[in-house]
């Protein structure tokens, strides 16, 4: 039987060890807590409180602004100490919401459905909208929106992304072992919306526990089965991991919908369980701060807006300084110059390395050794794509299929000559992304 994967990949040290056998550690914040206001795709949210009101845990305090927008609730009780922009993990400056934590964990009531089995399609929708959540594997696109393609009669599948692929991210791994039950009744709901639609729990060959009790779970679920992935990254990049499961191939200027597919990770799966179930709105995530620079790496349930000092804290602190600390993993996360940022809906994990491996390497000239083409999951020939973008040629950029890159960073890896390939690349799918909009 063929192995469920995908052409190109790399399988890069995961670096998982540190972390994956450590149970998840809920971590209270001690001090203030800071909401941006753009912490997903879309519009920024309103904010509908002001300085100096007193708030509860579970309290709406911005409402969506638009279609493509989330709302946003504070995840402790205090008082709202100011609205202005505060720094984020990408080091720009966004206006924000101010908590003072009381320490009081007061909590609003959460209404929770009588009846969730009963619940329309379009009550779930409403759930999930209200909630605020977005996608929480990273890209922060509202979840609503995913559920409620334009023809949802042609919805063949609901895949939970369950690969976790990125080295190091061990969050996943740890919902799925302590809470699957969250997950697969999140999936559940999920399905309610697309009648024919089936589940599928993908996740990679390396994590054989979890592969064992969720299909333990589901062996009584007829519309739910349990895939197991080649182990390889990018396994879990959305386009990959359609097409390992399906075998369906889908392009830049796609969506999963226009091949019957609706892909969330694992963690949006189980806020969605929660907003429908237990009517929670989305508060917490949990979060791999890990590292050979970090006294004990672990996941922590953290509630958003949490100082990331605060997570460094209780991970015991550093064991040696850091050359390099990331947002998220070492593949698709990126170097942040500055820990006094708040967690938000899409923070996966914070990575404190002693070396700063890729400042050290010198890029030279391309030698025409092919490893990038070879690699590359997209299909296109990274080493011409990068040099039209260095040389802001932008019709070449396109001509060569430059949108078809998924900025994995495999070809960056296997660069012998250390070309900063990715990076160039990524600089102008933004350039051609921005011009799109307009």
């Amino acid at each position: 039987m063929a192995r469920l994967t995908f052409v190109g990949g790399i399988h890069p040290y995961d670096g998982k060890d540190l972390s994956k056998d450590k149970p998840i550690r809920e971590v209270l914040p001690k001090g203030d807590l800071v909401y941006p206001l753009s912490q997903h795709i879309g519009a920024p949210a309103t904010p509908i409180v002001k300085k100096g009101d007193r708030v509860l845990t579970g309290q709406k305090i911005a409402e969506a602004s638009g279609f493509v927008s989330a709302p946003i609730y504070a995840a402790v009780s205090g008082t709202v100490k100011a609205i202005e922009e505060r720094r984020v993990v990408t080091g720009d400056k966004v206006m924000s919401i101010v908590i003072e934590n009381d320490g009081l964990y007061e909590e609003v009531e959460y209404k929770k459905a009588a009846s969730p089995d009963k619940l329309k399609k379009e009550e779930i929708i409403e759930k999930v909208k209200e909630a605020g959540i977005v996608g929480m594997g990273g890209a922060g696109f509202p979840t609503f929106i995913k559920l409620s393609p334009k023809e949802p009669e042609k919805i063949d599948y609901v895949i939970v992304n369950c690969a976790e692929c990125e080295p190091y991210l061990t969050s996943d791994y740890r919902r799925m072992l302590e809470e699957p039950n969250k997950l697969i009744e999140g999936l559940k709901v999920s399905l309610r919306l697309f009648d024919k639609a089936r589940g599928i729990l993908a996740v990679e060959d390396n994590k054989p526990d979890c592969i064992e009790l969720l299909k333990r779970l589901t062996k009584d679920e007829d519309r739910i089965s349990v895939k197991a992935l080649k182990t390889k990254y990018p396994q879990g990049s959305e386009r990959q991991l359609i097409f390992a499961v399906t075998g369906r191939a889908i392009n830049s200027s796609q969506l999963p919908a226009d091949a019957g597919c609706v892909v969330n990770n694992v963690d949006t799966v189980v806020a969605v369980y929660h907003a429908v179930i237990e009517g929670r709105p989305l508060m917490e995530r949990i979060v791999t701060v890990t590292g050979d620079a970090i006294a004990d790496p672990c996941n922590f349930k953290v509630r958003i807006g949490t100082n990331y000092h605060e997570l460094i804290e209780e991970a015991g602190g550093f064991k040696s300084e850091p050359e390099k600390i990331i947002s998220g993993g070492p593949m698709m996360g990126f170097a942040i110059f500055d820990l006094d940022v708040p967690t938000t809906k899409t923070a996966s994990a914070l990575l404190c390395l002693t070396q700063d491996e890729v400042s050290k390497s010198a890029p030279s000239a391309c030698i025409n050794c092919g490893r990038c083409v070879e690699v590359c999951p997209g299909r296109i020939v990274p080493s011409k794509v990068a040099t039209a973008a260095e040389h802001y040629d932008e019709e070449t950029f396109v001509k060569l299929n430059g949108m078809e890159c998924c900025e994995c960073g495999c070809c960056s890896y296997v660069c012998p000559a250390k070309r900063t390939l990715t990076q160039s690349i990524k600089s102008m799918r933004k350039i051609q992304l921005a011009k799109k909009k307009k």
